[in-house]
């Protein structure tokens, strides 16, 4: 990196970090007040741990907004300071000049995709238990949240499950069919609850059926708690409790894959699984929509109007990749072009408008 590159450099930092910040105070602080509104006597212990928890999340919505304020910012002081103009006349080009701010974006996408990959499944799971149990007050609802009617293949068996809780070391209202290597049904399990350890379940108030060849009817015994050993991949089960928030990307890959094989509906999880891949480069798409605006205005305007075009570009994208999403998952279209679509729409946007500022 040159001199230049670094005093770049250095600017686009400077705004990325002040930006973030701002945001992200702004974001908590009104986000806080509704809270305390909605949710009354609430510890404060509980409310520090439920936003220290929120905050990847929160963090990660707005890496994208924070580049492109940086990169804004960046381009538009130099350019009011009439520093763009001499590196122009030096033989600069735009793409050169705006080259090291790319480059940091870049990385930072990356670097967010990883760390949000890492640190946001647990942080999610944290932030919803304090939610039900210290805010909401509503324990029993944690462990059925969004766990409804889960259907699943380990070998040869299928089970259903009508709730899992979010550890997925309980469920309630089983249903198990095992087959023989023809596939003919010969033994259905029911229990109301579930408690699993591993491949170790713990079966309590259900029924055994057994369906034999050699009999017309069905032979039916009850019983208050039974174990049963299950396949290896059972365990493979404790993702299903989980969003897809809740799950890293190979967890949610491995989910999808698995669901696919028992025949299951997984069109909503795919377009979760690109879309979090696709967001990722959500900096980059703003930056390159920013470039030109913050370049081809005039001097006049303040940073105020900056501020404003970088917020209206924001919600330009939102809106655009929202609804490729919202389509994705109603099968409109395929999950691959619902999350990559948006992105590549507005980078072509921007590459336009790059040409055509002819610098």
């Amino acid at each position: 990196m040159n001199r230049i590159d670094r005093y770049t450099s250095w600017l686009f930092w400077g705004y990325f970090i002040g930006g973030l910040l701002v945001f992200l105070t702004i974001f908590t602080a009104v986000d806080a007040m509704s809270t305390m509104v909605n949710y009354k006597n609430v510890a404060p212990s509980a409310l520090l741990n439920y936003y220290l928890y929120s905050f990847p999340e929160i963090i990660s919505k707005l890496l994208p907004v924070a580049c492109l304020m940086g990169t804004i910012l960046t381009l538009s002081n130099m350019n009011k300071a009439n520093e763009l103009v001499a590196l122009f006349a030096s033989g600069m080009s735009l793409i050169r000049i705006t080259t090291p701010i790319l480059v940091w974006v870049l990385m930072i996408s990356a670097v967010g995709y990883w760390a949000t990959d890492k640190v946001l499944p647990k942080a999610t799971k944290e932030k919803n238990y304090i939610l039900y149990y210290d805010l909401k007050k509503e324990p029993h609802r944690f462990s059925t949240i969004k766990t409804d009617k889960i259907w699943y293949r380990s070998k040869n068996s299928i089970f259903n499950i009508q709730t899992l809780n979010a550890k997925g070391d309980g469920a309630q209202g089983l249903t198990m069919y095992f087959f023989s290597d023809e596939w003919d049904l010969v033994q259905m399990i029911t229990a109301r609850q579930v408690i699993i350890r591993g491949a170790q379940w713990l079966l309590e108030n259900g029924t055994v059926t057994v369906f034999s060849k050699d009999s017309s009817f069905p032979l039916t015994s009850h019983f208050q708690t039974k174990s049963i050993v299950m396949a290896e991949d059972s365990k493979d089960l404790q993702s299903a409790g989980q969003t897809a928030d809740m799950m890293s990307q190979k967890e949610l890959e491995h989910f999808i894959k698995k669901n696919k094989e028992a025949g299951l509906d997984t069109v909503a999880y795919e377009v979760d699984y690109h879309s979090k891949i696709s967001f990722a480069f959500a900096g980059l798409v703003m930056c390159l929509l920013g470039i030109p605006f913050s370049v081809g205005r005039a001097r006049s305007g303040g940073t105020m109007l900056n501020v404003g075009i970088c917020l209206a570009l924001v919600f330009a994208y939102y809106v655009f990749y929202s609804s490729g999403i919202t389509l994705g998952q109603h099968g409109t279209l395929p999950p691959v072009m619902a999350a990559w679509v948006p992105n590549i729409v507005m980078i072509g946007v921007g590459l336009v408008l790059l040409k055509r500022l002819k610098r």
